[in-house]
């Protein structure tokens, strides 16, 4: 008993716990996760945002004072056969929208395009302190400059052959190897499959020299071969990926597989891999997006050889060199993404499967 009942003194009523207040909580909870979803988004997003806001944008925009940040042109007013720039002027009617035809120090000289007939009129005032008036628009000449300067058909056929013929080396190689971890009664196999996965934490840049001095012998270097043939000899990632998905295929079809005659490859491939589809799509795309991605080992290993450079490298020197123009860069950049961009979006739905069901993300 506490002290308030000795004392005689009557506890406040708890407010009943309603279905109409705990969806009134749980409703609140779903905003705030939504909000704060939307906000990681969105910072994530931002990069991409400026890229691609950035791309549209005329050159003569990033020079101009009180330029929006989306793409626009500098809108105008045709008056006694002049073109005007048109400004945001603060009246005491409100912000009006004013075509200026003289601007002095502390004075200016408009005509309003609402009523061109009243004529031209002064407002006392510091014009260069107002803010031009912008009407959205996407410029293109970015993209066909870049284009024009950039040989992007051999650097997308040099991408596009690099990261086909390495997916499909990494997929029958990845397969193979997942399978054997995940069906067959291998001595050591935890162990070796302990030792395969550990090499995840190994950095490329820590073999690069030896791999190179490798290749150096072969006499691979300046070729695509130090690129394609690492890819037909498995990796950890793709391997873990395959191996915890096809764990998850009952042993049983293998079994009825084998009561059929199957031996263990026409069981892989009529059997498991039909089976692990997701998986496999995750797996693809994986590796297709780092090929086309990856700029150093391509770098190291075709130094000089701009005839085969894949489009991370080969418009490296080409942003490098549109500095002095935004557009230029980042239109380029934009032209880099959107096939992978549209490749993700068309096989996303088979990416996020095998991403969930194998419980990886790399």
């Amino acid at each position: 008993m506490s002290i308030a009942d000795h004392a005689g003194v009557p506890r406040p009523a708890r407010a009943p716990l309603t279905l109409k207040r705990l969806l009134q909580h749980g409703a609140t909870q779903s905003a705030l996760i939504t909000l704060l979803g939307l906000a990681v988004m969105a910072l994530f997003l931002m990069p991409l945002g400026y890229m691609f806001a950035t791309a549209f944008k005329p050159e003569d925009q990033f020079s101009a004072i009180g330029a929006p940040i989306w793409p626009g042109k500098p809108q105008t007013f045709v008056y006694d056969g002049k073109e005007l720039p048109l400004y945001n002027v603060p009246t005491d009617q409100g912000t009006k929208q004013w075509a200026l035809v003289k601007g002095f120090r502390e004075d200016a000289d408009f005509v309003d395009p609402a009523s061109p007939e009243k004529g031209v009129f002064n407002w006392k005032g510091r014009y260069r302190t107002l803010t031009p008036v912008y009407q959205p628009t996407l410029a293109l000449d970015g993209f066909s400059k870049a284009w024009d300067q950039v040989d992007f058909p051999m650097l997308f056929r040099n991408t596009l052959a690099l990261a086909i013929i390495s997916t499909i080396g990494t997929l029958i190689s990845c397969i193979m190897v997942a399978y054997g971890f995940a069906r067959f009664k291998i001595p050591g196999k935890n162990i070796l499959f302990l030792i395969l996965v550990s090499t995840i934490v190994l950095p490329p840049q820590a073999t690069v020299i030896p791999l190179f001095i490798l290749f150096s012998k072969l006499g691979w270097t300046g070729t695509w071969l130090p690129l394609l043939v690492p890819a037909f000899f498995a990796n950890a990632y793709d391997v873990f990926l395959l191996r915890q998905y096809f764990m998850g295929i009952p042993r049983e079809m293998d079994e009825a597989a084998a009561i059929d005659g199957a031996n263990p490859l026409r069981t892989l491939v009529s059997v498991i891999i039909p089976q692990a589809w997701p998986a496999i799509t995750a797996v693809t795309l994986f590796h297709f997006f780092y090929t086309w991605n990856d700029y150093f080992l391509p770098l190291v290993y075709l130094v000089g050889k701009e005839d085969r450079y894949p489009i991370s490298v080969g418009i490296a020197k080409f942003v490098g060199g549109f500095s002095r123009y935004p557009s230029l860069a980042m239109a380029t950049a934009v032209m880099t993404v959107l096939l992978p961009a549209v490749l993700f979006f068309l096989a996303q739905r088979q990416f996020m499967q095998g991403v969930v069901s194998s419980g990886v993300e790399k």
